[in-house]
């Protein structure tokens, strides 16, 4: 006999047709999370159990939940979702080669929260435009204001995925190599991008990883970008304040000096590597420090290189470095002031979102402060001539100019996807400037990234 809570109300029995196998299904949410629902199974003896679901207006298209492999109690839970709509499901046991299947099991999805709905709203006068990596993929953005939540939305403005922290805000996401969400949690009381615990989850929404400071070497208000490297380790900016006799320059005599640094922490928090700007600039060179002193420089993002060593972008000073990420030598400066050479229409004013494109160029979202105008540039790096040339440039229209915050990322070799944040827009453009689809939000995402479709698959899919 199976117990079925179908519509998460009613509850039905029947017979199961699982060849003895199955003692009881019962179906709910999975996390109270309306886009994710779990089938709880329990079996008469250990078996490879998953469930098998379709949308009632498309029978022929099946999707599999997750798998449970051993035990008598299996949590199945089963991804994309849309709300309101009729689906049907059966689960299947595996046991001894012998496959068996329950009889068919309808459900409704309910409705999204109300302070779910209306968040995203698309636009798009020319679909035949966007390309099919487009249309097929998705993006990752954030909300930093308690309670937070990280939203995975399709490219017709759907929200398709969602997860949502208690008591704290996520001021920045990543979707990460190894198919999970590394982000950055903080309290209201911390500054927008600040805060002071690391989540790492996978599209399940199971805690991958949760560090928080104060545990082992995560001693530090950490700060804008959390990313992992090859090896699993987790790197973030963080902000290294350090108490100075700024007396000579009319400051206190035990006055504080904000900076930053990047450090790499192990999986159990253990520190691998630290770095500071304080191990490599003077701060007393710059003419200005009283009035930068809370906030020096302002490191902004954190990449990898190609040769693994890092990008790291400072909005105060207007730079990118590239820094050795063995022996912290600063290789490059690039920008204004810095150590390559560049064209003077190659120069940006003020970026985000710094990182290696899929051609090799260093692409960076323009803030385009000193012109009240904002954009992406691609760059070429020479690393033996010490200098750069711009290989594409577009300026965005000036009623979306961002000038906090943003990011840019190719979606392919021809269309760049462009956010600005204090705007409440995400915007799809080609590389004459030109606006081919446009995504509003309620919120002000710090960022958005794109993922391709066959990254998210099996919880997300069309």
């Amino acid at each position: 006999m199976v117990w079925v809570m179908a519509a998460f109300g009613a509850v039905l029995s029947g017979c199961s047709g699982g060849g003895g196998v199955i003692r009881e299904i019962g179906i709910g949410l999975h996390s109270n999370n309306e886009l994710k629902i779990e089938v709880d199974v329990t079996t008469n003896a250990d078996a490879r159990v998953f469930a098998e679901y379709w949308p009632d207006s498309n029978a022929a298209q099946k999707y599999v939940s997750s798998v449970s492999t051993s035990g008598l109690y299996h949590a199945l839970v089963l991804g994309n979702i849309l709300p309101q709509t009729g689906y049907s499901f059966r689960v299947v046991t595996e046991r001894d080669g012998v496959r068996n299947e329950s009889k068919v099991y309808p459900f409704r999805s309910r409705a999204l929260p109300m302070w779910l709905q209306d968040q995203f709203k698309y636009s798009c006068t020319r679909p035949e435009l966007l390309p099919g990596v487009f249309k097929d993929g998705f993006m990752l953005m954030n909300k930093r204001e308690t309670p937070g939540l990280l939203y995975i939305v399709d490219a017709k403005g759907r929200l398709r995925w969602y997860h949502m922290v208690d008591g704290t805000g996520v001021k920045v996401a990543h979707f990460t190599a190894d198919r999970s969400i590394i982000s950055i949690l903080g309290k209201s009381d911390e500054p927008t991008s600040y805060g002071s615990e690391i989540l790492e989850i996978n599209l399940s929404g199971d805690t991958l990883l949760h560090l928080k400071k104060g545990q082992g070497d995560l001693r530090y208000t950490i700060h804008h970008e959390v990313i992992k490297n090859k090896a699993g380790n987790v790197v973030t900016i963080y902000e290294d304040p350090r108490i100075m006799d700024l007396g000579r320059v009319g400051g206190g005599k035990a006055d504080t000096v904000h900076g930053d640094g990047i450090l790499v922490l192990d999986r159990q928090g253990r520190k691998v590597w630290q770095w500071s700007v304080f191990d490599v600039c003077d701060p007393f060179a710059d003419p200005e420090l009283l009035k930068h002193k809370k906030d020096w420089m302002h490191a902004n993002s954190l990449s990898f290189d190609a040769d693994s060593n890092y990008l790291l972008s400072f909005y105060n000073l207007g730079q990118v470095w590239k820094v050795d990420a063995h022996s912290g030598k600063v290789l490059w400066k690039f920008g204004k002031g810095g150590t390559l050479s560049m064209p003077a229409a190659g120069l940006f004013s003020q970026s985000h979102a710094v990182h290696i494109d899929a051609s090799g160029s260093l692409l960076l979202f323009d803030n385009g402060v000193e012109k009240k105008q904002s954009g992406v540039f691609a760059y070429r790096i020479d690393t033996s001539a010490r200098s750069a040339r711009v290989d594409w440039h577009i300026n965005l229209p000036v009623d979306i100019y961002n000038d906090r915050m943003g990011s840019a990322y190719m979606i392919n070799d021809s269309l760049v996807l462009c956010c600005c944040s204090k705007r409440h827009i995400t915007v799809l453009a080609n590389k004459k400037g030109e606006i081919v689809w446009t995504l509003d939000t309620a919120i002000p995402p710090y960022r958005v990234e794109f993922i391709p479709a066959e990254l998210v698959k099996p919880y997300i899919l069309d």
